[in-house]
């Protein structure tokens, strides 16, 4: 036994090796991100049709295998259209890059105070039940979404966001977008979520802030204008009923990450996720 396996491993070079897990490697990820989306049940369905195939062309049953077939190959185009939203997302994943690094420029002191007056600003619409969606540019560029609004390139500050927000202000209905610690464009138009489970109680403004944390790795903040409760979504997930703590530490995280050394940096939305710990209601 023992000079079988030997004889298997020295048929193996380093090269072979190497392509074995980089193919593991790939497989691993593409079965993770389908668990993660609506198309982990069509996967299933897709292999009871391969080994319902296999069967037929063993047992020779060849009018069964030829539709099987037939309807595998319209299957693989039906597959590409349907669900075009999670390959867009998975594609966007796998090109997101570390060249460059947002708020790579922002000192402690600065993001403190982009941080106070961030929440000053949340708590204000809190209090005043005054509906706000704000979304912070991270590593996927948001220029396509910024253009759909009015381009500001404006310091933070709280009684900004407050009269971009204000009921009577033309870009009020719309969300924000930080990018580099400033106020990049506002009255902007999100993608909405197309996810079924959520609660009917979300709105339109909830379902955009998730549906742009689906479509890149941005982070966002709303405040619902019927509750005044404060939400933050991140990778397509909503945490709900957040404090203020809350806020200011998540804002500082996503401000300051950036600005340590590459190996000694956090990934980012694990430290959030474990700061939010059971705080809130998460809608899938």
């Amino acid at each position: 036994m023992e000079s079988y396996i030997n004889n298997i491993l020295s048929g193996i070079s380093i090269t072979d090796a190497i392509d074995i897990l980089i193919v593991a490697f790939i497989i691993y990820k593409v079965l993770g991100f389908i668990r993660e989306t609506r198309a982990a049940q069509l996967v299933k369905g897709v292999l009871v049709l391969v080994l319902v195939a296999i069967f037929s062309e063993q047992f020779h049953l060849y009018t069964l295998n030829w539709i099987l077939r037939g309807a595998m190959t319209l299957g693989a185009v039906a597959i590409v259209i349907v669900f075009q939203p999670e390959l867009r997302r998975g594609l966007e994943y796998m090109g997101r890059g570390k060249l460059v690094t947002p708020f790579a420029q922002i000192e402690k002191e600065k993001a403190k105070a982009i941080s106070a007056a961030f929440v000053k600003a949340i708590d204000e619409f809190s209090a005043h039940k005054t509906g706000a969606l704000i979304v912070i540019e991270r590593e996927t560029a948001l220029k396509d979404i910024g253009e759909t609004g009015t381009l500001l390139d404006a310091e933070i500050s709280a009684e900004l966001l407050g009269n971009l927000f204000y009921v009577g202000s033309p870009l009020h209905d719309g969300a924000v977008i930080i990018k580099n610690g400033r106020i990049y464009a506002a009255g902007c138009v999100l993608p909405l979520t197309q996810n079924k489970g959520l609660s009917k109680e979300l709105g339109t403004r909830h379902r955009a802030g998730i549906g742009i944390t689906e479509n890149s790795d941005a982070v966002a903040f709303i405040v619902s204008e019927e509750s005044g409760i404060i939400s933050m979504a991140i990778d397509g997930k909503l945490s709900r009923f957040l404090d203020l703590k809350t806020v200011e530490k998540t804002i500082l995280n996503l401000l300051l990450t950036a600005t340590t050394e590459e190996k000694k940096r956090p990934q980012t939305l694990q430290a959030i996720y474990s700061m939010l710990g059971g705080k809130g209601n998460d809608q899938e």
